[in-house]
């Protein structure tokens, strides 16, 4: 099955495939209330092809529209109501969408009269209310859906920027369902798990790695608008949650959060994290908050449409500490020198993947599509990596992230990890800054933990018994907080912005 619409129609009619809240709603509701909404986009002018963008938090509202997208072979655009002016206007200037679909406001921010301001040609705008008030023109639909393929686009997801500009890379039917299924059948996902949905839906970690893997395997999905880790604690205790899945940086505030303290998570059968590097510390927390359950970590890029790695279910604390995992059955893995020959076991080399998930391109960006995805298919990551004597892969960094300090290469990730396992430590961030004596150092920003009043002298005598004595920070900024995208991920390109 390979159309995602497809998946949904022969979904148990009478299952309860998303609670929202105090609402349950069954496969059978959200099917036919996305026909409505597919239908209505029909009378709007919207065909095959053309793109609609949606801008909400993660609701069965956004789930309807999408589906009622893929029906009519349209793609959705992602959009977060964290965005602002410019990054509307680029995203929605980039993908030509003709349909903005969006939540009227959010706090002090009116979506209508922001798109109102852009004035965007042929661009229109539509509230998640406003649609599929009208029964559908059933022929029409029937005939639109007709005509969709498994290689038709379906949503074009614009990367997080957190190494500049966005680049939206289109995802197709078969690409989303291919990593969706394999994510599935590694989990072992049933009609018995419930896992929760707190991560935005214009990401892959949303709708790819929790929203379609759990259509797959017909599990239940308990979605909430945003995070919040003292709402996420409480699904603990009324949810049935068979599944904790989040990113770090989730993990960290709901394992800090008041109402977590004494839950019961003898239910939890596994525990997920992704999206940004898991340091061992955060690992070694969520194995003792979760005891019953095994802890995996996933590795994924929008550009192969969600997740290619995961941790065996046989790893011991050592492997799921020191690697991300091992590929998926159908998913080829490389370790790519410059020149893009394969190199040894244990030499540090760049990521490259080869498998049927992987995007069609960036939309619009012909020469960025060919830097990333070479003639014989692979794509190249940017991020470094070894692989192991037990097969599995460690990171060593973004490419991009990789500094030279007097020359030696620095890899900023090993060092935040370090930071990360300091109890007066929340959260690390480095980067390489210009020095006019060794060309770079490492500037390396850390949130303090709650009541934490550690120093800049006392994280680098920290630093200094566990790294070889170049790699410790030369300098250490302490902070309130440091710029995160919508997606969890901290914003290294912001923080190079600041230094010029």
């Amino acid at each position: 099955m390979t159309r995602i619409h497809d998946l949904l129609r022969t979904a148990p009619a009478d299952a309860v495939g998303w609670t929202a809240g105090s609402q349950d709603l069954r496969f059978a509701e959200m099917d036919a209330w996305s026909d409505r909404i597919a239908a209505d986009f029909l009378r709007r002018g919207v065909r095959r092809g053309d793109r609609i963008a949606v801008n909400g938090r993660t609701t069965p509202e956004w789930l309807a529209v999408y589906f009622a997208a893929a029906k009519i072979g349209a793609a959705v655009v992602g959009l977060s109501p964290r965005y602002r002016e410019t990054e509307f206007a680029h995203i929605l200037n980039d993908s030509g969408a003709r349909l903005v679909v969006t939540e009227p406001s959010a706090g002090d921010v009116d979506f209508l009269a922001l798109l109102g301001n852009l004035k965007l040609p042929g661009v229109s705008a539509a509230t998640f209310a406003e649609l599929g008030a009208a029964e559908p023109d059933t022929e029409a639909l029937a005939a639109a859906s007709a005509a969709v393929e498994k290689d038709d686009p379906v949503m074009i997801i614009y990367t997080s920027g957190t190494t500049g500009r966005p680049k939206g890379a289109t995802l197709t039917h078969r690409g989303q369902l291919a990593s969706a299924a394999a994510e599935a059948d590694h989990l072992q996902l049933s009609a018995d798990d419930v896992l929760p949905v707190a991560v935005p839906l214009n990401h892959v970690s949303g709708i790819t790695c929790c929203i379609l893997s759990a259509l797959v395997a017909r599990s239940r999905t308990v979605l909430l608008p945003s995070f919040d880790a003292g709402a996420a604690a409480d699904l603990f205790r009324t949810a049935g949650l068979t599944m904790w899945v989040g990113v770090p940086t989730m993990h960290t505030l709901l394992l800090n959060h008041e109402r977590f303290a004494g839950i019961d998570t003898s239910a939890i059968r596994v525990v997920v994290t992704g999206g940004a590097n898991a340091e061992p510390a955060l690992l070694q927390r969520l194995t003792a908050a979760f005891p019953k359950a095994t802890v995996m970590n996933l590795y994924g890029l929008s550009e192969v449409s969600g997740a290619v790695v995961m941790t065996p279910w046989n790893a011991g604390t050592e492997a799921t500490e020191r690697s991300i995992g091992v590929p998926f059955p159908g998913v080829e893995a490389k370790i790519a020198s410059p020149s893009g020959e394969a190199l040894p076991t244990g030499e540090t080399g760049e990521l490259l993947f080869r498998t049927p998930s992987i995007m069609a391109g960036y939309h619009n960006l012909p020469a960025e599509t060919a830097a990333a995805l070479d003639a014989d298919g692979w794509l190249h990551t940017g991020d470094m990596a070894r692989a192991d004597e037990d097969g599995c892969l460690t990171l060593q960094g973004r490419a991009k992230d990789m500094f030279v300090q007097g020359g030696f290469n620095i890899y900023p990730v090993e060092v935040e990890n370090v930071l990360a396992a300091h109890p007066g430590v929340l959260l690390a961030a480095g980067v390489g800054v210009p020095d006019p004596v060794l060309g770079e150092i490492g500037r390396y920003y850390v949130v303090p933990a709650p009541e934490s009043a550690v120093t800049e002298a006392e994280l680098k005598e920290f630093c200094a018994v566990q790294v070889a004595d170049y790699k410790v920070p030369r300098q250490i900024v302490v902070r309130d907080s440091l710029p995160l995208t919508p997606a969890g991920k901290v914003r290294k390109a912001a923080l190079r912005a600041e230094n010029g």
